[in-house]
């Protein structure tokens, strides 16, 4: 009897043990890190200051504060000076199911004078200078062996040839503009070491690969002499890292949480009126039967009540909790120009990063199989 009574223990235990692990791994936050260039592919040099160790020394500091996080799992895409195919550098994001993929690189220009961040987003911008800085980063492909048959015909000297962009690329372009706006907001904190230059669109080849919100960022101009050395510098280096990564930990807060759900604060009641009617975040007791739409808000680890003048006056607001994450959305409809037009209405109230989501039988898809 007491060696039956051990054994339950122990298996009881181990499966505490694996459920525990399991929780942890459903919780962990997926952050690829590509340092640009490498190796034989210098990237941008000038007067010593080469981009490809700039770019390596600022991703193993972001990842360095990523890591103190233990629900963050952090996947480089190279920690030493060897040469990464670009589609590689994305498939490694990809077979790792990464959340986020956040590829740092150094600006150049033969006008010393120019200087700014930049953190692009894949898209198809017209600008000159925009496309000039995809034309640069994605030549990289040459260097590569086979690069014409691995492309199929892509021209790096033509940005443009990347227009056949995805419907997959489309769902994730919201929240690459989110990460991006963080990292950003967070420059601009930096004040006179670092001119803020704002997110920008433009069509990057390893950007164009990877299957998740992504973000490219251009840390600042090696070719200026002042920022140049400032990006050549350990304290500058650390300033870059501490401000990408203080964006990547937002977006991880704001989208996935913390995995400690916040509780709603209790607020004073200022009068004895009726309340207002507020929608229910109950779930329905049977789904209903077809595919239908839903703007998703925002994603949050506090809970907030649903009432209108909490969501910037949108009423038909509802709430998921899922993964410890307070999950809010507006509208439903089975028409998916109706829920084009609620995103726009979102994104008029300042929800900037609100996307569309879909479910098929109470069951979520890809918003592509929906569309179809």
């Amino acid at each position: 009897m007491r060696r039956s009574n051990k054994i339950k223990v122990i298996v009881t235990f181990f499966l505490t043990i694996l459920s525990f692990c399991a929780y942890s791994q459903s919780n962990v936050f997926k952050v690829t890190l590509d340092a640009g260039h490498g190796d034989h592919d210098f990237g941008a040099v000038y007067s010593g200051r080469i981009e490809k160790n700039i770019a390596l020394a600022i991703v193993l500091k972001v990842g360095k504060i990523l890591e103190l996080n233990p629900n963050v799992n952090v996947i480089y895409t190279r920690k030493t000076d060897v040469f990464i195919d670009l589609v590689e550098r994305a498939n490694i994001a990809n077979r790792a199911n990464s959340n986020i993929f956040v590829s740092i690189h150094c600006n150049a220009n033969k006008n010393t004078a120019a200087d700014g961040t930049e953190t692009y987003v894949m898209g198809l911008s017209k600008t000159a200078s925009n496309l000039e800085a995809a034309r640069k980063e994605n030549s990289v492909i040459t260097l590569e062996k086979d690069y014409k048959r691995k492309y199929e015909g892509f021209d790096p000297n033509s940005p443009e040839s990347l227009i056949g962009i995805t419907l997959m690329q489309e769902e994730y372009l919201d929240n690459s503009i989110s990460l991006a706006s963080k990292i950003e907001d967070n420059f601009e904190k930096l004040g006179k070491k670092l001119r803020q230059g704002g997110v920008k669109q433009a069509p990057f080849m390893v950007l164009h690969k990877a299957y998740m919100p992504r973000v490219l960022v251009e840390t600042g101009f090696v070719s200026n002499p002042t920022e140049g050395n400032i990006l050549n510098s350990e304290e500058g280096q650390d300033d870059i890292a501490k401000a990408i990564a203080e964006a990547i930990l937002s977006y991880k807060r704001e989208y996935f949480g913390s995995g400690n759900p916040e509780a709603v604060e209790a607020k004073p009641v200022k009068d004895t009126a009726k309340p207002k009617a507020v929608v229910s975040s109950a779930p329905a007791k049977s789904a209903p039967k077809g595919t239908f739409f839903k703007v998703q808000l925002i994603a949050s680890i506090k809970k907030t009540t649903l009432e209108p003048k909490n969501f910037k006056g949108l009423k038909n607001v509802t709430m998921l909790y899922e993964n410890n994450i307070y999950k809010y959305f507006y509208e439903e409809t089975a028409d998916y120009d109706a829920a084009k037009k609620y995103l726009q209405e979102a994104k008029s109230k300042g929800y900037g990063a609100a996307f569309l989501t879909a479910t098929k039988d109470g069951e979520k898809i890809d918003i592509k199989d929906a569309i179809k």
